[in-house]
């Protein structure tokens, strides 16, 4: 335990995810010794991202406006929309530069042992924009885990009536990876997802 101040630091940085004790401690001391012109520069940009982001009022990506520059963006296709569950899964997809159409960030996935339900997520805005008729395809894209696939099935089973072509991201066995390492369940979704070669 340190006196204070730096206590209180260590305390608030380590209530951030995926920041342990010794990580907080580390990050504490790192700017105890950082000069002060570094650490006004992150007090600003932390000060700044509080006050001038927000969540896209259309999609809930994050935005400085009232929508994000993809839902700004006359080039995008309106007919496909990509449902994600965190805006972190935007830029890793957009990153691939692939994908042309819309966004929609749900803001989690269905966990039951978590108390997360759909009612916590953002599912009835994603049916408000499925209701005017101009999508015709939805591409789920939650994360691979059983949470990620509670999520892309209850959304299946919600949109299927509205006849949309609905879809699931594929997975299995990573670019430069060895099928020695892979567990069971990534093989398995890599046989499900085979392709064919054409010679």
């Amino acid at each position: 335990m340190y006196e204070g101040a730096v206590q209180d630091l260590i305390d608030e940085l380590g209530r951030l995810p995926g920041v342990g004790p010794k990580s907080a401690q580390r990050i504490a001391f790192h700017l105890l010794a950082a000069e002060s012109a570094d650490v006004g520069r992150l007090v600003a940009a932390l000060q700044r991202v509080q006050a001038e982001v927000r969540f896209c009022s259309t999609c809930y990506n994050v935005a400085e406006g009232e929508q994000c520059r993809i839902c700004r963006d006359p080039r995008r296709a309106d007919d496909v929309i990509c449902v994600v569950e965190e805006p972190k899964d935007v830029v890793a997809i957009e990153r691939t530069r692939e994908f042309r159409g819309r966004y929609h960030v749900l803001g989690g996935a269905i966990s039951p042992i978590e108390g997360v339900g759909p009612d916590d997520l953002r599912v009835k805005e994603l049916m408000t924009r499925l209701m005017n008729g101009a999508v015709t395809e939805l591409i789920i894209a939650t994360d691979p885990n059983l949470e990620g696939e509670a999520t892309a099935a209850y959304l299946a089973r919600l949109v299927g009536p509205l006849g949309l072509a609905v879809s699931r991201l594929a997975s299995g066995l990573p670019v430069g990876g060895d099928l020695e390492y892979a567990d069971e369940v990534t093989l398995g979704r890599a046989f499900e997802g085979r392709r064919r070669i054409d010679a």
